[in-house]
């Protein structure tokens, strides 16, 4: 269940010089579980009115981490604090994020990093999750042969074999600075001990009771026992899911895929149909991969290439969009929004008929990305008139909107954008009895069936339909800017196939429109995916003129509610300052800077 996004106060920050620990301290582990003490909270828990959106992004000299969740940016920021490099930081907060944001922070899950050393070196570390090895192109059906939605995202089937703590430890082994211990014991102790309730998470347990209740180990991690969700301000405690931080801190990736925890997993999948085995865990494996890399005016734009969409689909928009004159347009005008829905169209066509886990087939990303591809698709865009779409072409299928990205910068300008998810908000809905973490349904971003495409957003290309070891094709776009040499920002967001229409406007707003980070984040955004051929525009930033021109032209334009938390970091060009920009549509989000 999706968290009603609303904007927050945001703290300033102090800035300080970086304490220079090669580990996380007892007084500073001490401090971080002092951000569960009830006077941590912001005014808004006692009922405070929300202010507007902040308008100036927050201010550090040194490090910077934002994330949706505030009391997870305080646990990356003081790593950095206490000589952890970004890299680090990442780990941490992304553990945190699985106590304090569980619609979607995982380690149940899996996503995508992607780094740029100081050097302007690249790479990417990929831990989506894996289909089991009992998996097969059929396995959605039913006895009959009929495809079943309810297999696909709704079952224990559709439980991928999680990749996140495997892809944390491949981070840290080769480019970690801090001990490992260091980096997952706040988790585990903010898991433990417990931590006090922020709005966003009181409204979203509230919200997903209909959900998580159906399964007794999540009823009984998530709510208290009388079945009544937590309210802001009240102590959260999760002691199954800590003891199993406890157990990666102390064994590492085998803390997760063997041992206790491996064990608990697969007791869970037998006793509830899934396939997921002790063998398939141990086999698990993340990978590092070379980032894909792209031009814009003379900025480059460096993602993540497949099993990921998203840094293809980004680049391909931008070489189109590159030749027309976007800053003559005007910001979110009826020009702009209509060359921007015409890109999203192409790429997103081109996403579904090629793109799926490279180590099972061979995606043409090089002519998808290239220059002169980009010249003859733009050369099909109508300057007033939409282009159509029809269900003989290939549609998309089902890609939930939860998920969650986080940025990081340190002091060397090491960077780390990091996007990770469950798929579905809270996953599957199932928290792994004994184990106290919530399983994602990933399973459900393969194609439903072979052969198997309609109007309803079904899709049965092969690139996509699953095998034993396959890695689904995902949206998620953690996405990095730099120019001349130097960082430029940080970006992603989550929101399922909005991911990357998301981002991308973003990385416009600030290369294209030269807008500051914080406004760039919180401008207007729209979605379009080819099929269903539908224009969505957020309820916030369009004029109502600008609404009625792209209906003149052909758009059947939707106006919906808001796309994505694309919680990004910028460069201050003249200072060096880090500028974290959290995005306000996440109430619980915070940028923390030293």
């Amino acid at each position: 269940m999706p968290i009603a996004p609303s904007p927050l106060p945001r703290r300033q920050v102090q800035r300080h010089s970086v304490q220079r620990h090669s580990v996380l301290t007892v007084p500073a582990l001490a401090g971080l579980l002092a951000l569960s003490a009830p006077g941590s909270l912001d005014a808004q828990a006692a009922g405070a009115a929300m202010p507007p959106r902040p308008t100036e992004a927050i201010r550090a000299r040194s490090g910077m981490v934002v994330s949706a969740s505030d009391i997870a940016s305080q646990v990356g920021s003081q790593v950095l604090a206490s000589g952890g490099n970004a890299i680090d930081a990442a780990i941490a907060t992304g553990f945190a994020l699985a106590v304090t944001y569980p619609t979607a922070g995982n380690i149940g899950g899996g996503g995508f990093m992607v780094v740029r050393f100081p050097n302007g070196r690249t790479t990417t570390i990929d831990f989506r999750e894996r289909a089991p090895g009992a998996s097969s192109p059929t396995m959605f059906t039913d006895s009959t042969g009929t495809y079943s939605s309810r297999i696909h995202h709704n079952s224990h089937v559709s439980v991928g074999v999680p990749g996140t703590v495997a892809g944390f430890e491949l981070a840290h082994r080769k480019y970690g600075k801090a001990g490992w211990k260091n980096l997952v014991s706040p988790a585990a102790a903010l898991a433990d001990t417990g931590f006090m309730v922020p709005t966003g998470l009181a409204s979203s347990l509230t919200g997903a009771r209909t959900k998580l209740q159906q399964y007794a180990a999540s009823r009984a991690a998530y709510y208290k026992v009388d079945g009544s969700p937590y309210a802001a301000g009240e102590r959260l405690i999760l002691a199954d899911l800590g003891r199993t931080l406890g157990r990666i801190r102390d064994g590492g990736r085998d803390g997760f895929y063997k041992g206790t925890t491996a064990s608990l997993l697969a007791a869970e999948m037998r006793k509830h149909g899934g396939l997921i085995t002790e063998k398939d865990l141990a086999e698990y494996e993340a990978k590092e991969r070379a980032a894909v890399r792209g031009t814009f005016n003379g900025y480059e734009v460096i993602s993540m290439p497949p099993p990921s969409s998203g840094g293809v689909a980004m680049i391909e928009m931008l070489n189109i969009l590159e030749g027309f004159p976007l800053k003559e347009a005007g910001h979110n005008s009826p020009k702009y929004v209509h060359w921007l829905a015409e890109s999203m169209r192409r790429a997103f066509r081109d996403r579904a008929m090629y793109l799926g886990d490279p180590d099972f087939s061979k995606p043409p990303i090089d002519r998808l990305m290239s220059k002169p591809y980009a010249n003859s698709l733009r050369a099909t865009i109508a300057a007033d008139k939409a282009s159509p779409s029809s269900p003989a072409d290939v549609t998309q299928g089902y890609e939930s909107d939860e998920t969650t990205h986080y940025s990081v910068v340190d002091k060397d300008g090491l960077a780390v954008s990091v996007t990770y998810t469950l798929e579905a908000g809270y996953g599957l809905g199932a928290v792994v009895e004994g184990a106290g973490f919530l399983l994602n349904n990933e399973m459900g971003d393969f194609n439903g069936k072979p052969g198997l495409t309609d109007s309803t957003g079904l899709i049965g290309t092969a690139p996509n339909i699953a095998q034993p070891g396959k890695r689904m094709l995902s949206s998620m776009t953690p996405a990095i800017v730099a120019r001349d040499g130097k960082l430029v920002a940080v970006v992603g967001s989550p929101g399922g196939r909005t991911i990357i229409n998301t981002v991308m406007q973003v990385v416009l707003n600030i290369i294209a429109f030269d807008m500051p980070v914080q406004q760039a984040v919180n401008a207007g955004r729209i979605h379009h995916q080819w099929l269903p051929n539908r224009l969505t525009v957020e309820r916030e930033g369009f004029e109502p003129s600008t609404l009625e021109a792209l209906r003149a032209m052909g758009h059947d334009v939707r106006v919906g509610g808001q796309q994505g938390t694309a919680h990004s970091i910028a460069i201050d060009a003249k200072t060096g300052e880090r500028l974290g920009a959290p995005d306000p549509r996440d109430r619980d989000a915070g940028a923390r800077g030293n």
